[in-house]
């Protein structure tokens, strides 16, 4: 069966734009997955700890592999391009997470969806409405809806110099 997945990228460290660029092509070569779409990308202030700010989009996938499958491959994702879990909040190389699976909820040890931050996120909520603005959420509020109501302060589309 395939599932569509949509997967929150950021990144604050080592050339943080190369970095979510080499995200989506890592996601782009993960079995039994296809990237359908992804954001353009936006620049935010981080959350937490004094640290550089952040670049951050969204990217669709459709999948047949199950949601800790993905997380899995995430993780292994997140390890290729260093990434070290030493503060909560805290800097990253590379940040991917699974925020919507379908329109399922799920809860374990491991993994939480929706993301419990999701809606709280204008670094997620504005990529996301980028590419799915009618997408309905368990609250039966639609990503535009949330995208309406959120602080747009602290972010920006991010335009690299190229």
């Amino acid at each position: 069966m395939i599932h569509t997945a949509y997967v929150g990228l950021g990144s604050n460290l080592n050339s943080p734009y190369t970095q979510v660029n080499a995200a989506i092509n890592a996601l782009q070569a993960l079995p039994n997955t296809q990237l359908v779409s992804h954001s353009p990308w936006y620049q935010s202030k981080a959350i937490g700890p004094e640290q550089p700010d952040y670049i951050n989009g969204v990217a669709k996938l459709a999948t047949s592999l199950a949601p800790i499958e993905l997380l899995d491959a995430l993780q292994a994702i997140e390890q290729a391009h260093h990434r070290v879990r030493k503060e909560h909040w805290g800097p990253r190389t590379l940040d991917l997470d699974i925020l919507l699976w379908g329109d399922i909820t799920i809860k374990t040890d491991r993994l939480l969806v929706p993301h419990p931050y999701l809606e709280e996120r204008n670094f997620v909520l504005l990529p996301l409405n980028d590419i799915a603005p009618e997408l309905i959420l368990p609250n039966q509020k639609t990503i535009a809806e949330l995208v309406h109501c959120c602080d747009k302060t602290g972010i920006s589309l991010y335009l690299p110099n190229e």
